[in-house]
């Protein structure tokens, strides 16, 4: 034990800043393959720099920041770092996304009671990676050692991006309108939302990670699968005309995040309309029934909770649901009409069949 007269160092006090720069190092390149030609210098700065000059007429920008709720702890639990930077990317990319922005660059913050270098690195990798799928580039962020603030082994990130789009294209939900159709992208598994429950109902299962599902994969695999990135699919929707085909006009969309459901989508519907859903439409995926079974979870629960098998919702008008839906499988994302809006005139604008 140290004593008044020995000499202390910034190490000895538990932060290890030689750590910290090998991390820098090591990701480099990896942050690198993210720029786009906006990004204007490198990484290492006070602050990062991101020229936005002649790409936009009249630029709204349009930000958000999440993390990955406590889908960390079972990330930590089963030692797989390399993809839950994704679901931290894809959380907040496709929340930008349902306004019409494109993600244009996103920061990180990993924070750690001690640095383990192959760990942050792992999930630094994760993040830039997301930022690839998603278009946009990872300018910077901080990575934090914090002795006493986090047990070992343990960390905690957020995210935060930053979009444009031009002020007469935003969308707002102005245009939705009774009779649209609501078109529901496959999710790839509970994406980054509902794992306090999820955590819960595998512990009084046994934690059966090794569990083969009805579609082949381990429950651990079903549960880490990492949060679908939208972006690239859907700005193609919005952007780029097919000349082979008409583009449909999208009047809304919605992220399903926490909430799922129930919550999401009628955020973006204006007042006066609701929702109608048609759950026949598509199929719970395995993971979600092995988690109603085992959790005993109300069916009401389910959808207010989880995704259910839909991470991302498109309202547009009924005609042009088949052309999204067409546009969308090209892009290898699954999709179908799961409802649609309705007029209402009371509170309860959200139903369920």
């Amino acid at each position: 034990m140290p004593t008044h007269r020995d000499s202390l160092t910034y190490r000895a006090a538990g932060v290890d800043i030689d750590a910290g720069n090998a991390v820098v190092e090591r990701i480099k390149p990896l942050v690198q393959r993210s720029f786009r030609p906006e990004v204007m210098g490198g990484l290492g700065g006070f602050g990062a720099l991101f020229d936005l000059s002649g790409k936009y007429r009249e630029p709204v920008l349009v930000s958000g920041t999440d993390g990955v709720g406590t889908k960390l702890k079972l990330a930590q639990q089963l030692d797989r770092h390399d993809t839950i930077g994704i679901d931290l990317v894809a959380m907040c990319v496709n929340d930008v996304l349902v306004q019409g922005a494109e993600p244009l660059f996103f920061l990180d913050y990993f924070a750690t009671g001690k640095l383990d270098v192959d760990t942050a690195v792992s999930v630094i990798g994760g993040i830039a990676r997301g930022c690839e799928l998603a278009g946009c580039a990872l300018i910077g962020g901080e990575t934090a050692e914090m002795p006493d603030m986090y047990p070992p082994g343990e960390y905690d990130l957020a995210g935060f991006c930053v979009g444009a789009a031009e002020k007469s294209k935003l969308l707002d939900g102005s245009a939705i309108r009774a009779g649209d159709a609501i078109v529901g992208i496959a999710s790839s598994g509970p994406h980054s939302n509902g794992y306090s429950l999820i955590r819960k109902i595998v512990e009084r299962a046994g934690s059966p990670f090794d569990l083969k599902l009805g579609d082949g994969q381990t429950l651990a695999n079903a549960l880490m699968a990492p949060t679908t990135i939208y972006v690239k699919p859907i700005l193609q929707l919005l952007r780029v005309p097919d000349p082979e085909s008409r583009v449909p006009a999208i009047h809304g969309m919605a992220h399903i995040t926490g909430g799922g459901l129930t919550e999401n989508i009628i955020r973006v519907v204006p007042e006066g309309l609701g929702i109608a859903l048609d759950s026949s439409t598509w199929k719970l995926p395995p993971v979600f029934d092995w988690l109603q079974r085992e959790g005993n979870v109300p069916r009401e629960e389910m959808w207010r909770t989880f995704n259910c098998g839909i991470g991302y919702t498109l309202i547009l008008a009924r005609e042009d649901a088949s052309v999204a839906a067409a546009a969308l499988t090209k892009h290898g994302l699954a999709s179908q009409v799961i409802g649609e809006v309705v007029a209402t005139n009371g509170d309860d604008r959200v139903h369920i069949a």
